[in-house]
């Protein structure tokens, strides 16, 4: 098993060194920092949580607030999430609030079970939990950002994502625009759709917009535009799932896809890439987003006292074979 003095040779540090950077210390630069956390990775170095909560008085434990699991982003998202919170020596217990009541949350921090808390699928409509655990503990937000929370966020550019889109599509000369798109209280749909209705210049689109973010209702969504009488040649879905519904309502209305309709998702997920599906997307820097979020915790949890930081990480356009390449 790999120890900390294996790992500070490896980043070419000192052991010191080492138990700062993985516990978010501010006096470590943020290139030693990811020097130390990609050799801990490579090592699958574990710091001893034990050690580090009799020295602390912490519990050691971090808590994440999520929802939509139906959602494979989601079940992603706490994966790197776990692992990054590992390698900082901390355990993750996760609420999921579509099946538990959101006060679980509050009643852990309030008990002192948790250290912080990172909300991965955030609303307005969690704003009194936020602020009753903010009196107590740091809180940072991964994927979704809510407008008045005095808190650290992390977000990718979904309006420049969507943008992105609506530019690909003119580009390629795909005149009848459609969106299929769910309920704009999550911001990555606010702001994606946005960014798409910006860019298109030649008129709004086609919408059709679903109850919900799932498969069956992006199958259900993509009927109602396929039977239009003159359907779209062009589709941007507000997210992945969406999109795989909306690939299969193609394929069974007998619709080719990319040669009568073009198809375009959002986040990437890993069907996206399956043969069945091979959607193009835009797709999210996850990891990137989850290394930020717990690297703003960790630095709250040191006492670290800088303004709060709202980062919005830019995604990328991945062509597949929904669509064609230009040029």
């Amino acid at each position: 098993m790999a120890t900390s003095r294996d790992v500070a040779q490896r980043a070419g540090v000192s052991q010191s060194t080492v138990s700062r950077a993985l516990s978010g210390h501010p006096g470590v630069t943020e290139e030693v920092r990811r020097r130390v956390q990609a050799a801990a990775r490579d090592l699958l170095y574990v710091p001893n949580a034990a050690a580090r909560t009799m020295r602390t008085s912490r519990s050691g434990n971090i808590g994440v607030v999520t929802a939509r699991l139906h959602n494979p982003i989601y079940p992603e998202m706490l994966q790197l999430l776990g692992r990054e919170l590992r390698l900082a020596g901390l355990r993750m217990i996760v609420w999921n609030s579509d099946e538990t009541d959101e006060g679980a949350a509050a009643d852990a921090a309030r008990q002192g079970m948790v250290d912080g808390i990172i909300f991965t699928s955030a609303t307005q409509a969690s704003t009194a939990l936020y602020e009753e655990i903010a009196q107590r503990l740091p809180v940072v937000l991964v994927n979704r950002t809510v407008e008045g929370w005095p808190c650290d966020q992390v977000a990718s550019d979904n309006h420049a994502g969507g943008r992105a889109v609506a530019d690909y599509f003119r580009q390629a000369g795909r005149r009848r625009i459609g969106l299929l798109s769910g309920p704009l209280w999550p911001s990555t749909i606010r702001e994606r759709e946005a960014g798409f209705l910006e860019g298109c210049l030649d008129g709004p689109p086609m919408t059709v917009r679903t109850e919900a973010f799932t498969y069956t209702a992006g199958a259900e969504g993509m009927g109602r535009l396929l039977a239009l009488a003159d359907r779209p040649d062009a589709v941007f879905c507000a997210n992945d799932v969406l999109a795989l519904g909306a690939r299969d309502a193609a394929r069974l209305a007998g619709v080719a896809v990319p040669g009568e309709v073009w198809l375009v998702g959002y986040d990437d997920i890993a069907m996206a890439s399956w043969t069945a599906f091979d959607l193009t997307t835009i797709r999210q820097p996850i990891e990137e987003m989850v290394r930020e979020a717990v690297r703003l915790l960790l630095q709250r949890l040191a006492g670290e006292e800088a303004p709060r930081q709202r980062l919005c990480l830019p995604g990328a356009l991945v062509v597949r074979g929904t669509t064609e390449r230009l040029g």
